[in-house]
Formats: C-alpha cells, sequence, structure tokens
C-alpha cells in the first residue's frame, strides 16, 4: 500500500444483514490520508471467492472506475484468494487493501519510537505469516511458481518470519522489564501512577494536555527518560501510538499519567496481542481512566464499554473509573439517560469535557479519591546538618502538611505512599544515629 501519496480510496464492506456501518472505515481510511470518494455495501453470506457477490463486485468496478480511485478499502478481513481475484475484477491497478492491512499501515506512519516500530513489525509479521503458509501449502500442491496469483514463493520465507516474531518477542521483552523498573522506580519516588485507556479518537490525548501540570516532565531527567512533553491533540485515529506521560496537576499528590494508544473495534487477536507491551501502562497503573465519547450512541459506548472491561479485566488490577468525555456535544438530560441505561458498566462515571476543561476538578477528585491511601507521618528531626536535605526530600516525594521548625529539631507532618514513608523513617534514623556518634 502506498499509504498518503494515494489520494483516492472507495471503501466496500458486507454484512451478514441489515445496514453497514461505514462511519469507523471511513475514518480509519482518512486516518491513513486518503480521501473518501466512494462507497458500496452488500448484506448477504460472504462469497468465497470475492467476499462480495459477483453482481457487487461489478458494481464497486464502476465506481472504481468513474472516481477514479486507485485504493480500494474493504472494512472486513480479506484472504490471499479474495484479494487476488478481487483485483482481477477491479479496473487497471487498482490496489485492494482489508481493514486490517490498512490499520498496520497506520500504525508505521505513527510508529516514532523503536518500541512501536517493533510492535509494528510484529503486528505485520503475524499478518503475513498465514499468507506465506498459505503459498507454501499452495506451491507444494502445485509446482507452478505464482499459483493463482499468489507470487513466487521461497518454503525458507515462512521459517524467516518466526525467526524474526521470536527475536522482536525477545526485544519487546527486554524494552518491557525496563520501563517495569522505571515505573517501580517511580513509585519507590513517591508517584502515583494513573493510565487513560479508552478507544481512539475518544479524547484521550485532549484530556492528558488538560489535567497535566504547567511544569512538564523533563523527558531528559534521570529518573523519567523514557516520558514524553507532548501529547498531540488532534481528530485523528491513531494520534497516539505509543505512550505519553506527564505530570497530573494535583494538589495533594505526586502523579504521573499515562495516554496510551486507542482500541480500535473488531481488531483481532494477533493485532492485539502485538500491542501488549504498550497495554502494560495501563495494566501496572494504580488507577485506570477508562475515556469514553458520551456524544456516542449508547449502543456505540456499550459495546466499547464491553470490549475494554474484557481487554482491561484480563490482567489489570487497579481500580477503573470510566469517563463520559465531551459532554459539552450532550444534553443534560441526554447525558441522564446514557448514566441511566450504562449504570451497569459504567457506575458512578465522571462527566468531564476535555476540550472546554468541564468539571475536571470533580475528576482530580475521584483521581485523589479512588488512588491507593497514603499514610500520615510525623517525624521529629535532630538539627543537624542534614536535617534540611532530608526535609527537601519528603517535600518531593510527599505532601507536606505542615512543617515546624524549632532550634534543636525540626518537625514535619506529611502524607505519602507507604513505601515513602518508610523511606523516611529510615532517613530520619540516620539523623538521629549521627547525632550521637557526634
Amino acid at each position: 500500500m502506498t499509504g498518503p501519496d494515494t489520494n483516492t480510496a472507495v471503501v466496500a464492506k458486507r454484512v451478514d444483514d441489515g445496514e453497514a456501518d461505514t462511519a469507523e472505515i471511513r475514518d480509519l481510511v482518512r486516518a491513513a490520508g486518503y480521501e473518501v470518494v466512494g462507497e458500496v455495501t452488500q448484506a448477504r453470506e460472504a462469497d468465497p471467492a470475492l467476499q462480495l457477490g459477483e453482481g457487487k463486485v461489478a458494481e464497486l468496478a464502476t465506481v472504481v472506475e468513474e472516481t477514479d480511485a486507485e485504493t480500494v478499502v474493504f472494512d472486513n478481513r480479506l484472504g490471499p484468494y479474495q484479494t487476488y481475484n478481487l483485483g482481477q475484477e477491479l479496473p487497471g491497478d487498482t490496489e485492494v487493501v482489508d481493514r486490517f492491512r490498512l490499520i498496520l499501515d497506520i500504525f508505521g506512519q505513527r510508529a516514532h519510537t523503536r518500541k512501536a516500530q517493533l510492535q509494528v513489525e510484529l503486528a505485520e509479521l503475524r499478518y503475513e505469516l498465514p499468507r506465506a503458509e498459505t503459498k507454501t501449502s499452495l506451491a507444494q500442491r502445485d509446482e507452478r511458481p505464482g499459483f493463482m496469483g499468489l507470487g513466487e514463493y521461497d518454503e525458507s520465507r515462512e521459517q524467516d518470519i518466526k525467526a524474526r516474531i521470536s527475536r522482536i518477542r525477545d526485544e519487546l521483552e527486554n524494552i518491557e522489564k525496563t520501563e517495569e523498573q522505571r515505573r517501580e522506580t517511580r513509585r519507590e519516588s513517591g508517584f502515583d501512577l494513573v493510565a487513560l485507556a479508552g478507544y481512539t479518537n475518544a479524547g484521550k490525548s485532549t484530556l492528558l494536555r488538560r489535567l497535566a501540570d504547567d511544569l512538564d516532565v523533563d523527558e531528559n531527567e534521570d529518573l523519567h527518560p523514557d516520558l514524553d512533553t507532548t501529547a498531540e491533540s488532534r481528530d485523528k485515529l491513531f494520534t497516539t501510538l505509543g505512550t505519553t506521560t506527564r505530570r497530573l496537576d494535583m494538589d495533594r499528590r505526586n502523579v504521573l499519567l499515562t495516554d496510551t494508544v486507542g482500541f480500535v473495534s473488531d481488531l483481532p487477536h494477533w493485532l492485539v496481542e502485538s500491542f501488549k507491551s504498550t497495554l502494560e501502562s495501563v495494566y501496572q497503573a494504580d488507577l485506570v481512566l477508562l475515556v469514553v465519547d458520551a456524544s456516542e450512541s449508547v449502543e456505540e459506548i456499550r459495546e466499547k464499554l464491553v470490549t475494554c472491561h474484557d481487554t482491561l479485566y484480563e490482567r489489570n488490577e487497579a481500580p477503573l473509573v470510566t469517563v463520559f468525555n465531551k459532554v459539552d456535544a450532550v444534553p443534560d438530560d441526554e447525558l441522564a439517560e446514557k448514566r441511566e441505561a450504562l449504570a451497569a458498566l459504567a457506575p458512578n462515571p465522571v462527566a468531564v469535557s476535555g476540550l472546554e476543561g468541564i468539571n475536571l476538578e470533580d475528576l482530580r477528585e475521584r483521581i485523589d479519591a479512588d488512588l491507593p491511601p497514603r499514610e500520615r507521618e510525623r517525624l521529629v528531626l535532630p538539627m543537624t546538618e542534614e536535617t534540611m536535605s532530608v526535609v527537601s526530600w519528603v517535600h518531593d516525594h510527599a505532601y507536606v502538611r505542615d512543617v515546624d521548625y524549632g532550634d534543636e529539631e525540626v518537625v514535619i507532618d506529611f502524607e505519602a505512599r507507604p513505601t515513602v514513608v518508610e523511606q523516611s523513617r529510615a532517613k530520619a534514623s540516620e539523623l538521629v544515629a549521627e547525632e550521637v556518634d557526634a
């Protein structure tokens, strides 16, 4: 596929029955850089050779010819036979792409980090593997190279793909181990970790920018070498392919908020599995904010919530808060109806608008309430040469309620994660020991 250099595309979709909804595939096609110039849909059982019926394929060919489209994008999964056969029926050099190949191309355009690039390559190899296996199998049955138009075959190709998949898995595993060490370092430093999850285009990146502190996390800082200080906010699918982390603007806690790749409906298991490394940011969080587009229909929101819950609850143990975003586009009575209809899947959701900055303080309060509880501690520190460095350390790692400076001692009252409280006690003990030795 030539990507954004190809300007026009026709969308095709087959459903077993009912009306074919092409809204999402059109968004995906536009996200890949194309202009949608036509659409053909059909309700019937899948044709084994063409996906659509022969008459509908003829109609598709006419639309392609009339619009001069160079690409046809199917919102269906196409097998190697179907792709080849459709190419034979369509005008000239019309390219035929299915939904999953399109998504992979979008991912490829957005992959800027080593981790994202590896995940895209892994997904592409998993997409290609069954096609390589098909070519090998058919070639073994028929000695003619290029049997059924599937191209020249190389029996070693299948083994090469499997070997590359194995190498990528190993490299991603090493990257994930490093990231997990960083997450633990942040926790030990007093940070709570909050992740934004949800479908693409739900407004997660916009919400991140609204919630982030004015003081960006420095991506060159030793404590956070993997953090990105910017997060794009555009009405475009898959703007965030990797993860973006920034300091959350909170009064009583040190919180890091991470925006992750958005879900998209009807993804095959192999594609979700390829990006599980990115989802580790969600699985390892202390709290997950599941963001949904409140302007969508109840049916759409329900379907997306179910998919998200199935994915997140597989390995996630952190509390989950549903955030109804884009409430600026929803009348109050309609929002109330949606709250009631979705109460089983989204109990006590927080309704906000990242775009307009509505109810963000309510969301911050909910985050504070649902994060793991903090311990309150009162330390009495002897006045030594090192006392002020300990007081400064507590300020950096905890929420300090009060500091009382006396002539011979300093009393500091604060709240912090249990690990930080333990570390502060150890530092206080060291000060006492040094004073006794002196």
